[in-house]
């Protein structure tokens, strides 16, 4: 149980707002800043908990606000399949509730990954190589996903170097997170590890997270396509480096 007092209430509404204001602008980032603010408060498990309904409301209004939901669903349909597969097995490690180790690494390979892309030229993948690595990619994040409660690799950069449009991808990491949010709630469920007792809190939350994922989303809309890419990058790269951090401070 989350302990209930104005002071838990009003930093975990702060945190979904600033969380939100990222998401709108990037398309990312609110299980992760989340994750990375409340990790300190509560226990992982908990965490990841609290962010169920608030990800996944937030998920889906990003998913249905673009204009190639159809094609994307087509295209990335293999990625999806395997990131429910590789959730609902990684999840047993999440339930455990021993993240550190993974959580470390993988905020040094997001450093890696964003700080080269920001050096040099854009990655890019050719359609040719997408039946093969979609489903490979999918598995990973999944796996991923199911011990960290983090849905950004490797299905962020993977994403970004299939090239698609600013509005597109901000939609494609839409769906990649509203399938990886409903697998873990799913594979949490199924391990005795998700805690009904606390769905009025993170229904609460929805409320700061919306209001801050519309504020992003108008400060999007006034961005450039190349300002957009480096505040994306930098973005991920702040993430990767709290991530790495988190199990020392």
């Amino acid at each position: 149980m989350f302990d209930f007092s104005i002071p838990f209430i009003t930093t975990v509404a702060a945190t979904f707002f600033a969380a939100g204001v990222v998401k709108g602008v990037t398309g990312m980032g609110l299980p992760t800043v989340a994750m990375g603010v409340l990790g300190a408060l509560i226990s992982p498990l908990a965490a990841a908990n609290l962010l169920i309904i608030p990800s996944s409301v937030t998920n889906v209004w990003q998913l249905l606000a673009g204009s190639s939901f159809g094609p994307l669903i087509r295209r990335l349909l293999p990625m999806m399949l395997a990131i429910v597969a590789g959730t609902m097995l990684g999840s047993a490690w999440l339930a455990d509730g021993d993240t550190d180790l993974t959580t470390t690494a993988l905020g040094g390979a997001l450093v890696l990954y964003s700080g080269y892309t920001l050096l040099a030229h854009q990655l890019g993948i050719g359609r040719r190589l997408e039946p093969w690595l979609s489903p490979l990619v999918g598995m990973v994040t999944g796996l991923i996903t199911g011990g960290t409660g983090v849905f950004v690799i490797p299905a962020v950069p993977y994403l970004q170097a299939l090239r698609l449009g600013k509005d597109d991808l901000v939609q494609a990491l839409g769906l990649s997170f509203t399938v990886s949010t409903i697998a873990l709630a799913v594979g949490l469920g199924a391990r005795g590890a998700f805690q009904v007792e606390n769905l009025a809190l993170s229904a609460l939350a929805v409320v700061p997270a919306l209001a801050g994922m519309w504020l992003g989303q108008v400060l999007r809309a006034k961005i450039s396509p190349l300002l957009f890419r480096r505040i994306f990058l930098i973005s991920l790269l702040l993430l990767g480096l709290e991530m790495s951090l988190r199990s020392l401070l």
